[in-house]
C-alpha cells in the first residue's frame, strides 16, 4: 500500500515431478473487509538447493487481492497465470478458509447474592469487572458491568463478549472477575474476586459457577452465538455522485486534469475498487444528480451516468469511472442538489431482495450541499429497515454539518418522529485522510479504511434481526474428471 514494492510472505514446500501440484502448507492472513491487501503468487520450478529465486526456473505469477478470493463462491478463486511473453503458463487456483477458534461470542448473565455492604447509608451499588490474563501474567480489562443500584441482591444484565476478547479463544486461561461498590467520587470500594476459566463458564448455571468472595456470585446463563462471515451471497454497489460546478475550471472538484484523479475520482476508486470484489457480476449502476441533461436541458437528480437510462450500469469500477469521464463532457452541471431521488432508487431495488441473498451498498460522493434535508432523513429512516448501506464521501473545502446529522452516530436520525431501526450511513470528509506529501494512493488506502469499517456491522445487523443465517457451503471442489466422493 503507497508504494509498489512487494514484500515475500511465504513459501510452499516444493513438490517433485509434477505440472499439476496440489500444495499442502496453508498461509495466515490477516483478513481486513475494508482494506484492499494485494497478493502476488510466483511460481517455481526448482533447480537447486539455493534459496535465490533466480537460480531457479519461473514459470508464472497471477495478481488477485484477498478479498477477491474470499468474495468469490466457495472462497476459492481460479487465475491464469501469466508473465512470460507469448506462452501459456496454465493456472493457479487459491482457496481461503476462515479459522474457527475464535468465531464464537458468548452471552452471559451473573446475579448476585448477600453482598458485604459497604455503604454507611443504604446498601450497596455493586458492579462486576472482567479480565482477560495475558501470556506475560498481567491482566486486561475486558468488560465491566452496569451498576445496579441500592441492592444486596443484584441482578446484572446479560452481555456479549467475543470469545477472542475474553480469553483469545484459550478456554483454559484464567479470567479474572472483581466485584466493586460504586461510589460517585470514584474511589468504588472492592468487595472481593474470584477467578474461573471459559471452560469452567461453558458448563452454565451449576454448582461449578457459584463463587463465595465474602459474597455470593452466580452465573444465570451461558449461551455460546457463531459469529458468521460477512461476505452475503450478492451484494450490489451504486455509485450516484453529485454534479455540481464547472468541471473546466481548475477550482471545480470535477476538474479533468492529465496529471492526476480529481477528489471526485479518487473517492469513487478508493471505495470502488474494494468493495466490487463482493459484487457477483461487477456490473454497477452509476448514476448522476443535479445537472441539465441533453438535449433540451432538463435538471435530473437521477440520470445514468453512460446516457443509457434502460441500463446504467457500468462494468466493473473501470467502467464507473468511464462513464464518470464521459458524462462531464455531455451534462451541465447544476444544482440543486437532492439525495432523496438516489436513495429512493436503490430502496425500492433492496425492498425487493429481503431474503438475505443481496445486501445494497450506495456511495454517494457530493461536495456537501443538500437542498433535501427533511426527505432525505425521511428516506433513510425508510431505508433503515431495508438490506442496504449509505456512504457519504465528502469532497471539498465545505463545511459538512448535514452530512454529520445524517450520519447520526451522535444523534440517531429520525423524521417526522420516527427513528432510524438501525444506523446504516457512513459519512466520512475526503480531506481528513489526504496525504502531505501529495501520495494520492495512500490517500485512497485511508479514505476506504475508514469509510468501509462499519460495512460488515451493519450487514450483520440487518441479518441477525431478520434471523436470515448464512448459506451453506458449497460443495468441496471436485477436479475435472476425478468422481465425486460419496458423503458418509
Amino acid at each position: 500500500m503507497g508504494n509498489k514494492e512487494w514484500r515475500e510472505f511465504g513459501r510452499t514446500e516444493v513438490i517433485d515431478n509434477t505440472l499439476n501440484p496440489d500444495f499442502v502448507r496453508k498461509f495466515i492472513l490477516d483478513y481486513f473487509f475494508e482494506e484492499r491487501q494485494n497478493l502476488r503468487f510466483d511460481l517455481y520450478d526448482v533447480d537447486s538447493k539455493s534459496a535465490n529465486l533466480s537460480k531457479h526456473d519461473f514459470l508464472g505469477q497471477a495478481y488477485c487481492t484477498l478479498g477477491e478470493v474470499v468474495g468469490s463462491l466457495g472462497s476459492r478463486s481460479e487465475k491464469p497465470l501469466g508473465g512470460i511473453q507469448g506462452k501459456k503458463c496454465g493456472t493457479i487456483i487459491v482457496k481461503a478458509e476462515e479459522l474457527n477458534n475464535c468465531r464464537e461470542s458468548v452471552m452471559m448473565q451473573f446475579c448476585g447474592n448477600k453482598l458485604d455492604k459497604k455503604d454507611f447509608f443504604g446498601k450497596s451499588d455493586p458492579f462486576l469487572v472482567f479480565y482477560r490474563s495475558n501470556e506475560d501474567g498481567t491482566f486486561t480489562i475486558c468488560h465491566k458491568t452496569e451498576v445496579v443500584k441500592n441492592t444486596l441482591n443484584p441482578v446484572w444484565q446479560a452481555f456479549k463478549i467475543p470469545v477472542r476478547a475474553l480469553c483469545n479463544g484459550d478456554y483454559d486461561r484464567t479470567i479474572k472477575v472483581e466485584v466493586y461498590d460504586w461510589d460517585r467520587d470514584g474511589s468504588h470500594d472492592f468487595i472481593g474476586e474470584f477467578s474461573t476459566s471459559y471452560r469452567e463458564l461453558s458448563r452454565g448455571q451449576s454448582q461449578f459457577n457459584v463463587y463465595e468472595v465474602s459474597l455470593c456470585v452466580t452465573l444465570l446463563s451461558f449461551l455460546v452465538d457463531i459469529e458468521h462471515n460477512i461476505i452475503p451471497t450478492s451484494s450490489d454497489c451504486v455509485f450516484p455522485l453529485s454534479q455540481t460546478g464547472n468541471p473546466a475550471q481548475p477550482t471545480s472538484l470535477h476538474y479533468m486534469s492529465p496529471y492526476q484523479l480529481n477528489a471526485y475520482a479518487m473517492a469513487l476508486k478508493a471505495v470502488g475498487e474494494i468493495i466490487q470484489d463482493y459484487d457477483s457480476d461487477k456490473m454497477f449502476p452509476a448514476l448522476g444528480f443535479g445537472a441539465k441533461l441533453p438535449p433540451d436541458g432538463r435538471i435530473s437528480h437521477e440520470f445514468a451516468l453512460n446516457g443509457n437510462p434502460q441500463n446504467p450500469y457500468c462494468a466493473g469500477i473501470d467502467g464507473v469511472m468511464e462513464a464518470y469521464y464521459q458524462s462531464l463532457k455531455s451534462v451541465q452541471l447544476y444544482g440543486p442538489t437532492n439525495f432523496s431521488p438516489v436513495i429512493n432508487h436503490v430502496a425500492r431495488y433492496a425492498a425487493s431482495v429481503k431474503d438475505g441473498s443481496q445486501y445494497f451498498v450506495l456511495l454517494i460522493i457530493t461536495d456537501g450541499v443538500i437542498s433535501d434535508m427533511a426527505q432525505a432523513k425521511e428516506s433513510i429512516v425508510n431505508a433503515s429497515c431495508l438490506p442496504m448501506s449509505i456512504i457519504i464521501v465528502g469532497v471539498g473545502p465545505a463545511e459538512f454539518d448535514a452530512m454529520v446529522e445524517l450520519d447520526g452516530d451522535e444523534v440517531r436520525i429520525s423524521s417526522r418522529g420516527r427513528y432510524a431501526e438501525r444506523d446504516i450511513v457512513q459519512f466520512v470528509p475526503f480531506r481528513d485522510y489526504i496525504d502531505r506529501t501529495g501520495n494520492h494512493i495512500l490517500s485512497m488506502a485511508r479514505l476506504a479504511k475508514d469509510v468501509l469499517a462499519e460495512i460488515p456491522d451493519q450487514f450483520l445487523s440487518y441479518m441477525r434481526t431478520r434471523g436470515i443465517k448464512p448459506s451453506p457451503a458449497p460443495p468441496p471442489y471436485t477436479p475435472p474428471g476425478q468422481p465425486l466422493q460419496t458423503q458418509i
